[in-house]
């Protein structure tokens, strides 16, 4: 019987293990829907493997942090089950994390606001702003995960895994 959550685990981990691959390969520059953002794996990331008692997890954690314990993780077979993001696009930056299991984001940053509430109709302006800032990072998100799912169930897909394994050895 298949197992939905676990095909929905899986894909996560693929997504977040291809997604960190693409930012690093493409020095952290995506297009999606025609509009260029950087991305990038900053401060935290989580990898795991095995299963119940055999399960070891790995989270590297540090602004500065070049992921280095997780990327060998990843080199023993773990696979990435959580990581922190900075979203970039001109003057503005969206930070978030995201887990693989559920794609859940979580502790969503936006860019900052500089409209003043002085008067009711500026705040509606500022939370009308504050929503369209959360809006566009969830279609980046999504864009970018409807350009993983093409490549992963595509001719292309092997091709790529390739790469990441190369990437992942580095």
């Amino acid at each position: 019987m298949v197992n939905l959550d676990q095909i929905n685990r899986l894909l996560g981990e693929e997504f977040l293990t291809w997604l960190w691959f693409k930012s690093e390969e493409q020095n952290g520059l995506l297009e999606v829907e025609g509009e260029t953002f950087a991305l990038y794996f900053t401060g935290r990331v989580v990898v795991e493997g095995g299963e119940g008692e055999a399960m070891e997890k790995t989270v590297c954690s540090g602004e500065m942090s070049e992921l280095i314990e997780a990327k060998k993780g990843l080199q023993l077979g773990k696979k990435v089950t959580q990581a922190r993001i900075r979203l970039e696009q001109d003057s503005l930056s969206w930070q978030f994390n995201v887990k693989a299991e559920d794609f859940s984001l979580q502790s969503l940053k936006t860019p900052k606001i500089e409209m003043k509430v002085e008067q009711s109709d500026e705040l509606e302006g500022r939370f009308l702003e504050k929503m369209y800032l959360i809006d566009k990072c969830v279609k980046v998100f999504l864009g970018l995960y409807a350009q993983f799912l093409e490549l992963r169930f595509g001719p292309g897909w092997m091709e790529e895994v390739g790469k990441i394994r190369t990437w992942v050895l580095r």
